[in-house]
């Protein structure tokens, strides 16, 4: 199914039967991706002295109890409730889910104190739109061992604070990453990226989110995309989430 939109006073084709996925799976075992220190996620069937939730144990249904940290489990969305004192859902604040998106690929640049940082200038140089809501940053080097790494205390790449101050200016509402945190790992609770982005608690915008964790497979290229950014309907600061690219052809 194609669909005809209009940006930058241009006209795009986009075939929504084409979808490019970009979250990763929410699985059991030791090989799922997490960070924050957080146990894998278990999936476990109902089990009680009347009823067994598992086909395959002779029960008549699959029943399964679920549980997870959307944090440190897989791609996930927050809001500004991540970080402030109120009570904010990710399931209010966002209402919207297409939007434009380009999609840049950065190498971290590695400080003298061993961290390695995505910066502004980095992103000045390559970013191609003013306009769009979203970016996606992919960092490199991109290989499919994101989908199994576990992230705690390894002091992953994090984003300077600067990136958001600058990308809020442009008009960003939606910023997605391949890494666990835009902060760093051990920042002493300063969380700086993260208070910058959502203008917290000064300013407090309630309309942008962030989306960790997401994984972007090589063969998908840098660009201008039409993004599906969906949520499971959890009243919570963050939800698991299925970011889906659809590629843009200019008519």
């Amino acid at each position: 199914m194609k669909t005809s939109l209009e940006f930058e006073n241009k006209t795009y084709q986009s075939d929504l039967s084409n979808p490019l996925d970009i979250s990763m799976p929410l699985s059991t075992g030791k090989d799922t991706p997490s960070a924050w220190y957080v146990a894998p996620p278990k999936i476990e069937p109902v089990r009680t002295e009347q009823f067994i939730g598992s086909v395959k144990e002779g029960g008549s249904v699959n029943f399964r109890n679920i549980s997870f940290n959307p944090h440190g489990n897989g791609t996930h969305t927050e809001c500004v409730g991540h970080i402030s004192r109120e009570v904010h859902s990710i399931n209010q604040v966002l209402n919207q889910f297409f939007f434009f998106a380009e999609l840049i690929s950065i190498e971290p640049k590695k400080l003298e104190n061993g961290d390695q940082v995505i910066l502004w200038e980095q992103i000045e140089s390559i970013i191609k739109t003013d306009n769009t809501d979203a970016i996606i940053i992919r960092t490199l080097p991109n290989t499919d061992g994101k989908l199994t790494r576990q992230y705690s205390e390894t002091n992953p790449p994090y984003v300077d604070a600067e990136v958001m101050s600058q990308l809020i200016k442009r008009g960003i509402k939606h910023f997605l990453i391949d890494l666990p945190s835009v902060d760093r790992e051990l920042d002493n609770g300063v969380l700086a990226a993260h208070h910058v982005f959502w203008e917290h608690p000064k300013k407090t915008n309630l309309e942008r989110t962030i989306t960790e964790l997401i994984y972007v497979p090589s063969a998908i290229q840098d660009g201008l995309y039409l993004l599906n950014l969906q949520i499971a309907p959890f009243e919570n600061d963050a939800s698991p989430s299925k970011p889906v690219l659809y590629s843009l052809t200019e008519s």
